[in-house]
């Protein structure tokens, strides 16, 4: 098991009557790619400022590698911060720029050498090595930005929205790039960002944080198919929310669901809301099952008749909007395959809708 990298132990910060952070305590391990996403002012880059040593927390402690670094000034914590606007210094090339670290540590010319080519290297920069910042692309100027936070090699590297100010393609690329600087250098990154697909594509963990408080901690998969309140279902992608209340629990984990104006749905309980319980259950566009005709019954299949009021071709997939009782379902159809002879699902067609009880949750409320 890898040792712990970051803890946080009842951090607490408030900014005059206003508290951005309230009592959160977790924990990041050694070498891991860990991401804290959330909306703007919800804490997150407050969190970062107080691991980084730029803010002091009202109360609590936070660790790093074993240390208690709460009142070790920021130059002294072995953590290193790569910001979105790169803050490279025009005056200096690439080599310099990444040189600094080292020549403010006054290493040994020799040293100081041997690292930058190797950080040029690794960050595909070699041909660049002279040109000045003014002369090379944003892409690249976010990763001398990197290579310069990594000279030192700090214990934990810090990344606040470091891709949002490149164009779609070029932080998908960077996100590609981040994620092999990661493997290769084995320290800790601790990821900031209020875009879900970017902390999807890279994390090992993610901590959803709404309102200075940590929602749901756990990997990509877990905070997207099993999401713990309704803040975690709805921030992290697009899902349909049902209110209703158990009438019939059955198995260990199983329950009915009934709605004021909707079919009743079977659905997953891991929650153990007791028959007569209100709920709240989500079930994800992309789960649903779309079809023309009736699917064939099955054991825990969920399965009811709409009209299309919305479809919408976006390439790799349709969306659907279906009007089911008095609620509107998004559904979501992949392409897989595409037989341009089939005849396609168009408006105000009848449909099936259809899904499995495992792909449905009851949620907590968000606090």
């Amino acid at each position: 098991m890898l040792e712990e990298g970051v803890r946080f132990e009842g951090v607490t910060k408030r900014f005059g009557s206003s508290t951005a952070l309230s009592n959160v305590s977790f924990s990041i391990k050694r070498g891991a790619f860990f991401t804290i996403l959330g909306p703007s002012g919800c804490g997150k880059t407050t969190l970062l400022r107080i691991l980084a040593g730029f803010e002091r927390p009202d109360s609590g402690k936070i660790f790093v590698e074993g240390k208690d670094v709460t009142s070790v000034s920021s130059n002294k914590r072995s953590i290193n911060t790569v910001f979105q606007n790169y803050s490279l210094f025009p005056h200096l090339d690439i080599w310099e720029n990444i040189a600094f670290g080292l020549r403010i540590s006054r290493k040994p010319e020799r040293e100081i050498k041997r690292e930058v080519e190797k950080m040029l290297e690794l960050i595909q920069m070699t041909d660049h090595a002279h040109k000045m910042p003014e002369h090379i692309s944003g892409g690249q100027k976010q990763r001398v930005a990197i290579a310069r936070a990594l000279i030192n090699r700090p214990k934990v590297l810090l990344l606040d929205e470091p891709l949002a100010a490149l164009d779609l393609k070029l932080r998908q690329k960077m996100l590609i790039d981040l994620d092999l600087i990661h493997d290769e250098v084995g320290i800790t990154f601790i990821f900031i960002t209020h875009d879900q697909t970017e902390a999807m594509a890279v994390s090992d963990q993610i901590a959803v944080i709404n309102r200075g408080k940590i929602e749901q901690i756990g990997t990509p998969v877990e905070v997207y198919e099993a999401p713990y309140n309704t803040f975690v279902a709805e921030f992290i992608g697009d899902t349909n929310f049902f209110d209703g209340h158990v009438i019939e629990s059955f198995g260990s984990d199983y329950s009915t669901l009934a709605f004021y104006d909707f079919p009743n749905v079977v659905c997953y309980n891991d929650k153990k809301i007791s028959v007569g319980d209100k709920a709240h259950l989500s079930v994800r566009p992309e789960k649903i099952h779309i079809s023309l005709e009736q699917p064939l019954a099955a054991p825990k299949r969920n399965i009811m008749q709409g009209i299309v009021e919305d479809v919408i071709y976006k390439g790799d997939h349709t969306y659907f909007r279906v009007i089911v009782g008095g609620h509107k379902v998004a559904v979501i159809q992949q392409h897989s395959r595409i037989h341009l002879d089939d005849k396609p699902i168009g408006w105000k067609e009848n449909v099936w809708i259809s899904w499995n009880a495992d792909d449905g949750f009851i949620l907590a409320k968000a606090s």
